[in-house]
């Protein structure tokens, strides 16, 4: 069977950056987002990540860098060769592929 292999950032704000090799078995027709829910259940549960609806391009929540592009995850293609994850490059890291989205304007003070 055909394998995607996921570079994935990780870390949090503050600390080193370091990628992160995960290979999948690739199904065609599977988004960037289905891939990486598959991977937080079956490889690694700390795998940080943004999303809320699937594929409806709806809530920009798990828009991410592929291979130096800005994508929607739940739009992107998985596909069965290397593909580079990182977070969006011009909002605040939380942590591995997770940034903050809102506006400082619109988050909930606490």
């Amino acid at each position: 069977m055909p394998t995607a292999t996921l570079l994935i950032r990780r870390g949090a704000a503050g600390e080193a950056a370091r990628h992160d090799s995960f290979s999948l078995d690739f199904e065609p027709g599977e988004s960037v987002l289905d891939g990486l829910r598959r991977l937080r259940v079956s490889q690694d549960p700390t795998l940080a990540f943004r999303y809320a609806c699937l594929n409806a391009n709806a809530c920009k929540e798990c828009m991410m860098l592929l291979d130096g592009s800005v994508v929607y995850a739940c739009t992107a293609r998985l596909e069965a060769r290397d593909m580079r994850l990182d977070p969006l490059p011009n909002k605040p890291l939380v942590r591995d592929l997770a940034t903050v989205i809102a506006p400082p304007d619109e988050r909930l003070r606490v």
